[in-house]
């Protein structure tokens, strides 16, 4: 189901994704960083639903919707590596450091930061151009909102 849209975001110059293809994109990162513990919560699922919705202007059952392709093409997805590297190729800067405030949400929506989960947000942010006083900011902020 999604391997034209793989094949197109890891070629070695992708262009520029389409909104609703970079939607889905970012929102099977947010499922890659919540799944990196092994335990996918149902709270960790309907904070996606609550990103997604608000984030892009989606009803509940579409931003359910993006979610469930999102875990699809999560579960489909080359390594890490390549696939969030695909990303920063082919999504504006402002959109990606939005992307790492988001995870932060994930991350810290159960109380806990797991080091699966530290890393995996250093790797993702790191590959995606994000600085990391960029990323700790964008953890600041999302602490400071709880």
């Amino acid at each position: 189901m999604f391997g034209d849209f793989l094949k197109r975001l890891t070629q070695p110059e992708p262009d520029p994704l389409a909104d609703n293809d970079a939607r889905l994109a970012l929102t099977a990162l947010l499922v890659r960083i919540a799944r990196s513990d092994n335990d996918y919560a149902m709270s960790e699922r309907q904070l996606i639903d609550q990103i997604a919705a608000r984030r892009y202007g989606l009803s509940e059952p579409d931003a359910t919707a993006l979610r469930q392709q999102a875990e699809e093409l999560e579960a489909q997805a080359p390594d890490t590596v390549r696939f969030t590297r695909a990303i920063k190729d082919a999504v504006p800067y402002e959109q990606r450091l939005g992307v790492i405030e988001t995870l932060w949400q994930v991350v810290l929506a159960d109380g806990s930061r797991s080091d699966e989960e530290d890393a995996l947000l250093r790797l993702v942010s790191s590959l995606l151009g994000v600085t990391d006083t960029d990323s700790a900011m964008a953890r600041q902020r999302v602490a400071a909102n709880d």
